[in-house]
């Protein structure tokens, strides 16, 4: 059995300190150690993209690491983007442009875009095509996360950004 280890992450601003095993999966950890459930778990093959976070401020699938390889650095869930009362333009743009529909994917996907947004709001298709390949959705058909992105992008181009 493996011996347990301690390791100390930033999340979402917050410092923890954790004693864990070295086979927990970074997406267990943030889901079971941390209590934060908007990182899903779908194919646990880093296919589906549904467990996407930031890590060091780029998109990393949680279910392909090992949480101790999180150990001294920096990661951000969806949970870090805004609130009910106070959305991120990212947030609002999927809610305006019918972007989500069983929610699933959702979180992934944000934190695939947000960092592409945050370089740059002026987007080619090319650029959007590209931020949103690592994610698969089984309900909306993609045109509405588009159409999201864009929305957001002229949000945050406009100053509106939370």
């Amino acid at each position: 059995m493996s011996e347990a280890m301690d390791i100390t992450v930033t999340v979402n601003g917050e410092v923890f300190q954790k004693t864990i095993e070295p086979r927990l999966l970074l997406s267990d950890f943030i889901r079971h150690e941390l209590n934060l459930s908007g990182t899903h778990v779908g194919c646990e093959h880093g296919v589906c993209g549904a467990c996407t976070i930031l890590f060091d401020g780029m998109p990393v699938r949680s279910c392909l690491m090992f949480a101790v390889q999180a150990d001294g650095h920096e990661i951000r869930t969806v949970e870090d983007l805004g609130t009910m009362e106070n959305l991120h333009p990212l947030q609002e743009a999927f809610q305006e442009a019918h972007a989500l529909q069983c929610g699933f994917c959702t979180s992934g996907f944000l934190m695939s875009i947000l960092p592409v947004l945050e370089g740059t709001t002026d987007l080619s298709e090319e650029d959007l095509k590209r931020a949103m390949e690592g994610n698969l959705c089984r309900c909306t058909g993609y045109q509405h996360i588009r159409d999201a992105v864009q929305l957001a992008a002229e949000k945050m181009s406009s100053g509106s950004e939370s």
